[in-house]
């Protein structure tokens, strides 16, 4: 009984932990495509097109 207990957790444990992976890579994409925006816009300005 305390071996499936400790199986189950460890299961939860590495379900939520890989999940929680995607989410911070997507974020981090999220984020990534944000400062790529902003430098453009950034560039635009320096060139004289704002």
């Amino acid at each position: 009984m305390k071996r499936s207990m400790a199986l189950l957790l460890l299961a939860l444990f590495s379900m939520s932990f890989l999940s929680a992976c995607n989410t911070v890579a997507g974020a981090g994409k999220d984020i990534q495509g944000a400062g790529e925006k902003v430098e453009d816009t950034a560039q635009d300005c320096k060139d004289g097109k704002c």
